[in-house]
């Protein structure tokens, strides 16, 4: 007789999760894998039989983050630059811890956590095809295509990274700015 699958898909995912919000919280030096097996309501057997220890599961994490938001932009890239913005904001929104460590350079002094860069490079290449389309399509003035999309996605960022971290007024309405940010981005690279 076969033995059981006891650690499947839906506990590895409980576990990135859970690791992203606990190393988000707590930084990357302070968290344990005992920690996050409670967290994770499972043993640190798991974790070890399913990532082999705290650097792989952290690379893990950024991986299986850059894999969401790639999955995310490609859905929205149908809709050109505007519905890659929104959909960046909406997933940052519904992701915060992931996209904090992600971006924020906390897990970088971690030895041993060496996520695949071509996961990261993947996840932009939406933006970078919506770029070189829309100058294709005479829609976006004429620049080498990184540099306009790195120029447009550190717009987004910094919007998306200031209303994560909670940066404004009481009364201030990110929707409304950030729809604000992205028209002020198309005309800006308009021909």
């Amino acid at each position: 007789m076969a033995r059981p699958v006891l650690h499947d898909s839906v506990l590895r995912g409980r576990l990135l999760t859970v690791t992203a919000e606990l190393v988000d919280r707590d930084g990357p030096a302070r968290f344990s894998l005992r920690q996050v097996a409670a967290a994770a309501g499972t043993s640190t057997t798991a974790v070890y039989s399913l990532f082999g220890g705290k650097a792989e599961l952290l690379s893990a994490v950024l991986d299986s983050a850059f894999e969401s938001f790639g999955e995310s932009q490609r859905a929205a890239a149908g809709g050109g630059l505007a519905s890659l913005g929104v959909a960046y904001r909406e997933w940052a929104l519904a992701h915060p811890a992931m996209y904090r460590l992600m971006f924020g350079g906390a897990l970088a002094a971690v030895a041993g956590c060496t996520p695949d860069p071509g996961v990261a490079e993947d996840a932009m290449a939406p933006l970078r095809d919506a770029v070189a389309a829309g100058q294709s399509a005479g829609s976006l003035r004429a620049a080498p295509v990184e540099v306009v999309a790195v120029a447009i996605w550190g717009q987004v960022h910094g919007l998306v990274s200031l209303e994560l971290a909670g940066m404004s007024p009481d009364d201030a309405d990110w929707g409304t700015a950030y729809r604000a940010a992205l028209e002020a981005v198309g005309r800006a690279w308009a021909p």
